[in-house]
């Protein structure tokens, strides 16, 4: 689609416009109030009547977040009323209602297919949902505060979360098990964004510091600092050698992340020779009681 915008606000209103209809006239019933009569003309400005936006009504509470459907005839959305409510764009209806706790959803986001989602709540949870079913299909639990914002791997087999708790972990899909803990955040991470390639994952917490985690190794390949607040949002360019973050500090900011990377290739080159010439030098005895301690460990 790519032409669909949507944003949730704290009057539990969801509204989407349609950027492809920009400087069209606005149908009036757009702009008509609850009661049926049009706005003051002073509330609504020019640049707004020429907007068309869809309004979507049904929480009981702020929206969070909001994710389109990869060919976006679905929109989710996540609320403080402990909801997530799946909308059609084509419709113009709420759908399903999913309630799986009693606590706020912080975020929600579609997987690269479709069809699954992933939630985070305040109950330091995240979950895992099929479109088709009432209740979460896995639940992660191990964060020991909220999780805070959720994000899906390109091979849908791994979900990322941040937390108050400021560490990010990686689970598995399939067995809900935490695989990796990234530790080295000290404030709460507040966004996720992950590279095209599958291979790095940025994280934005509230102190304003975005760090680059090589997925593989579970190192922290670089730092980026600049932001003097909270990083509400990360976005990867299509090519991964960009990474936009937008902040409260009223700045967007473009990365060049290819310099990290680089110095990360550079490094693990270095590794290996090095790991090389130690097997050389070491005797076989070493070589196997080294291999029965990371088994055991």
């Amino acid at each position: 689609m790519g032409a669909l915008v949507a944003g949730g606000f704290s009057d539990s209103s969801l509204k989407v416009w349609d950027m492809s209809k920009i400087g069209q006239p606005t149908n009036t019933s757009s702009l008509e109030g609850e009661n049926g009569s049009a706005q003051n003309e002073h509330l609504v400005g020019p640049d707004e009547r020429r907007k068309s936006y869809t309004l979507f009504q049904g929480h009981a509470g702020p929206v969070y977040s909001a994710t389109f459907s990869p060919l976006g005839d679905f929109l989710l959305s996540s609320s403080s009323d402990s909801t997530i409510r799946l909308w059609s764009t084509k419709l113009n209806a709420n759908l399903v209602c999913y309630k799986g706790c009693n606590y706020p959803v912080w975020d929600v986001q579609f997987s690269p297919v479709g069809h699954y989602f992933a939630s985070a709540s305040h109950d330091r949870t995240a979950r895992v949902w099929s479109m088709e079913r009432m209740q979460p299909l896995r639940i992660m639990a191990g964060h020991l505060s909220d999780v805070d914002c959720v994000q899906w791997h390109i091979n849908c087999n791994y979900i990322a979360t941040g937390s108050s708790d400021k560490t990010v972990r990686l689970w598995d899909v399939q067995t809900g098990e935490c695989g990796r803990i990234f530790i080295g955040h000290r404030s709460m991470v507040i966004s996720l964004a992950m590279s095209p390639d599958g291979r790095y994952m940025a994280s934005g917490d509230e102190d304003g510091t975005i760090m680059m985690w090589d997925l593989s190794s579970g190192r922290c390949v670089s730092p980026l600092t600049g932001h003097s607040s909270c990083v509400w949002t990360l976005a990867f360019s299509c090519e991964g050698t960009l990474l936009a973050s937008g902040s409260a500090d009223c700045t967007v900011k473009l990365w060049d992340v290819t310099s990290s990377t680089k110095a990360l290739k550079v490094d693990e080159k270095q590794q290996r020779k090095q790991c090389k010439q130690a097997q050389i030098t070491e005797s076989p005895s070493n070589q196997v009681y080294s291999s029965l301690f990371v088994a055991v460990f």
